[in-house]
């Protein structure tokens, strides 16, 4: 339903527009009066198609937009890489039974079903830390015993393919109402840390080639880490010109790679014997295998042996590919069209049973690869506060609108299926170890400085007199309830950190899992309403859970009337004066992997206050998330201008 439209983009017919709010007010209105116990089969999925299908034209025509070049070009190293490296960790830990091309292949499958069949075409979708360690525990456990692994592997994809479709058919992820900001956080937290340990792990490995080969690959990685971690900062500067620090920081991580690449051949460092990453042949396997598996080459008791292994994937991927859905729809990001959660689980059993077959891993959506990708696909605009005679000359860029469509996400799909061609396997074999672990660490860091864990511990450990008083932690009374939330988030993670470290790896989806009624039934006998309302806010926006029937404890039928009251513009605005607001939009300015902003505040803030209402939030609470998120806009006068 998109308000804001750019001059070049298309959108829907009113028709279909009104088509589509009568569909999803019916839609919603029938979720709120429905039992829990009765499941109608089918029924979110065809809602989510209903629902997305009237965009699916304007989904391939609002590419036309420049956004898309860099976040395509980013989202292919962002993906590629660090795949990469997790082949590289795989074809050591499973006797090569998985490398290079498997990995790609894994990938380029996510990337073409997502972005041509899924109702949210923005969630990458490829090889992840979580399964990384899934297949080589599964490895641990099967090959001592003899088993065909590949075999076995197949019969886990295939099974879990049922289950995913079982789950899709009975409207399971009706169940990510339940999820908030909590669970999210904490995977989001173990996901950086997996990156960070497979970065550390890469160096460890380094010693085997010598002392000078490993020294010089960790100073090759920090090095990485530095200049990456410079370039997302330029981009949020007042430094250069506009062009220089939108190039900078559109493009500074793939240069940091492709230059240390070289870096390492230049003086007395070319002497020096640096292991690089293992390829095969040309769209060939690792092992000599044929791509489609024999899975009949295996036992009827291994057969069997394979459910409760496909049950721990589907426990997995349910919660890791919706969440990544979740936070690449993040309440930060102002989207205009709807989500559709049933009928991605659907394809992502697809996918799941299709790499079972080919003997690749499965692939599933990326944290933070997927936000980051709705970030690089961000315009924004700088707003200058004159609210206050300090703060006069201060500006803040905010995110104007998303661009949403579904070129970027195949197009870096089918750049990855060009590398596993022969010349770009040659170049992929030149890349040294020690920069794969030093995109580890820029994925690791990215991925913590934006988690809100972190955030409430800067808080924590800031000085208390220097704390802004706009923060709404500061607003809470019980400053031990702060650090309570803050030690059960650091609990989970430790937990599921700690599982994944032992033989019972395999189980660790189960403590993920098991963090969604933690905060549901638990957290609200420990904290007061108005506390978790600062402390735990809703993942992603009320229009985005729609189709799951809003965020827990909301009123979705007020949802709905506030997304329709947002179709007419921000602030009542028509339509037409959106546009032309838009047009103002710096088209090149996007967010970046450091970026921030919220520029729909102001515009879900009667949403937001019938959301925590209904959650038992009074007004104190209320003026405490109004100081954060920007609602109440109407108390300070700003103006926007292009940079």
């Amino acid at each position: 339903m998109p308000l804001l439209r750019s001059k070049n983009a298309t959108s829907p017919t009113d028709s279909q527009d009104q088509l589509s709010r009568e569909q999803t007010r019916g839609t919603t209105s029938s979720a709120a009066n429905r039992k829990w116990w009765r499941v109608r089969l089918f029924r979110g999925m065809v809602n989510d198609i209903r629902r997305r299908a009237p965009y699916y034209w304007s989904d391939w025509i609002d590419a036309w937009d420049y956004r898309v070049v860099p976040a395509t070009v980013y989202m292919y190293f962002a993906n590629i890489l660090p795949a990469l490296a997790f082949s590289l960790d795989m074809f050591a830990k499973t006797r090569m039974s998985y490398g290079v091309n498997e990995v790609l292949l894994a990938s380029v499958l996510g990337a073409v079903v997502f972005a041509v069949f899924a109702a949210q075409p923005l969630v990458i979708v490829g090889v992840t830390g979580p399964i990384t360690v899934f297949n080589y525990t599964v490895f641990d456990i099967i090959t001592p015993r003899g088993t065909n692994y590949f075999a076995f592997m197949c019969w886990i994809g295939l099974w879990s393919l049922v289950m995913h479709w079982f789950l899709a058919i009975t409207n399971a992820c009706n169940g990510l109402t339940y999820v908030t900001r909590f669970p999210c956080d904490i995977f989001g937290f173990y996901v950086a840390f997996i990156y960070l340990q497979k970065g550390i792990q890469v160096l460890t490995r380094q010693w085997a080639y010598g002392d000078a080969s490993a020294y010089l690959s960790i100073m090759v990685s920090l090095l990485v880490l530095l200049v990456a971690y410079i370039c997302g900062i330029i981009g949020g500067s007042p430094l250069f010109q506009r062009h220089v620090r939108k190039f900078i920081e559109d493009y500074g991580t793939p240069l940091t790679v492709i230059f240390f690449t070289g870096f390492v051949h230049i003086g007395h460092m070319r002497s020096i014997d640096l292991s690089t990453l293992p390829t095969s042949r040309a769209f060939f396997p690792t092992m000599d295998r044929n791509w489609f598996i024999s899975f009949w080459d295996i036992s009827v008791g291994d057969v069997f042996l394979a459910i409760p292994f496909a049950i721990l994937l589907t426990i997995l991927f349910y919660f890791d590919h919706n969440v990544s859905s979740l936070i690449a729809q993040g309440t930060e990001f102002p989207l205009r069209k709807p989500a559709g959660f049933h009928w991605d689980l659907f394809l992502l059993g697809l996918t799941t049973g299709v790499a079972g077959l080919l003997g690749i891993p499965f692939p599933n959506g990326l944290i933070p690869q997927a936000p980051f990708h709705t970030n690089a696909l961000c315009a924004t605009r700088l707003v200058a506060d004159d609210s206050a005679e300090s703060n006069k000359g201060h500006t803040t860029r905010v995110v104007d609108h998303v661009v949403e469509q579904r070129v970027s996400n195949l197009a870096q799909g089918l750049l990855t299926l060009g590398t596993m061609s022969g010349p770009l396997l040659i170049v992929l074999h030149l890349i040294p170890q020690g920069v794969l672990a030093g995109l580890f660490f820029v994925m690791g860091v990215q991925a913590l400085q934006a988690n809100g864990i972190t955030l409430k511990l800067f808080f924590l450990l800031s000085d208390p007199s220097l704390r802004p008083r706009s923060n709404p932690l500061a607003r809470i009374e019980r400053q031990a309830a702060i650090w309570l939330f803050v030690a059960l988030e650091l609990l989970g993670f430790g937990a599921t950190f700690a599982i994944t470290q032992t033989i019972a790896a395999i189980g660790f989806p189960i403590i993920i899992l098991a963090l969604i009624p933690v905060r549901t039934f638990l957290l609200p006998r420990w904290f007061r309403p108005e506390e978790l309302a600062v402390l735990d806010a809703p993942t992603a926006s009320p229009f985005t859970m729609e189709s799951v029937g809003g965020n827990y404890g909301e009123d979705a039928g007020e949802a709905v009337a506030q997304r329709e009251r947002e179709m007419r513009g921000a602030n009542g605005e028509s339509v037409e004066e959106g546009e032309r607001r838009s047009d103002e939009a710096e088209r090149g300015e996007g967010l970046g992997p450091w970026g921030g902003g919220n520029a729909k505040a102001e515009r879900d803030g009667t949403t937001r206050r019938t959301s925590f209402r209904s959650s038992g939030v009074d007004d104190k609470g209320l003026e405490a998330i109004e100081l954060t998120s920007g609602i109440g806009g109407s108390r300070r006068r700003s103006r926007s201008r292009k940079e």
